[in-house]
């Protein structure tokens, strides 16, 4: 892939979402799910959605069920469980991989933008640290998706600007993205 506004993801009910369609947005691409400690994540994207939508800020959501199971249920269980808990307006993708083999277009292309550099400093970075040195010893050298929630900011020209892993307070993402629009 040459450029961000190459790529596609799939909806859930099996159309196509054009990153094409984003050109002139800031994006922010996450990978989420349902029963983690880091849903609450929900509540401040949400936030900034409704906050910058009209500037020109999208949300693209793709839940994931590769971090210890904690995106079990179907798209339409996934959207309702959003919608309905945390009034998500931004747009819900097809449950997909960002890891492995089966790791979907959009994902490959922002890791290798925007690879892993660390956890940064605090209590969930400590725990997080801790977990995944037991889980993939070599995890600080690839540039994989560690866990739910990490965030890719793309701005109005389709470059990665950003990666903020989950560990990292939602004010700080919150800060970032509102600076793109001052």
């Amino acid at each position: 892939m040459s450029s961000f506004y190459d790529l596609k993801v799939e909806r859930p009910d099996g159309t196509f979402l054009s990153m094409e369609d984003m050109k002139g947005k800031v994006v922010i691409v996450v990978n989420t799910a349902t029963g983690c400690g880091f849903t609450p994540h929900y509540e401040p994207l949400e936030a900034l959605y409704e906050k910058f939508h009209e500037s020109g800020l999208e949300i693209v959501d793709v839940p994931c069920n590769q971090f210890a199971g904690q995106t079990p249920g179907t798209d339409d269980e996934i959207h309702e469980f959003c919608t309905l808990k945390y009034n998500t307006q931004f747009p819900q993708m097809k449950k997909a991989d960002v890891n492995g083999e089966g790791t979907i277009p959009l994902f490959a292309y922002l890791k290798e933008q925007a690879p892993f550099e660390g956890f940064g400093k605090g209590p969930a970075a400590l725990a997080m640290s801790a977990m995944l040195k037991k889980i993939d010893k070599g995890y600080k050298n690839n540039p994989e998706i560690k866990w739910n929630f990490t965030k890719f900011i793309i701005d109005r020209e389709g470059n990665v600007v950003k990666r903020f892993e989950p560990t990292v307070n939602m004010k700080e993402v919150t800060k970032f993205v509102e600076e793109m629009f001052n």
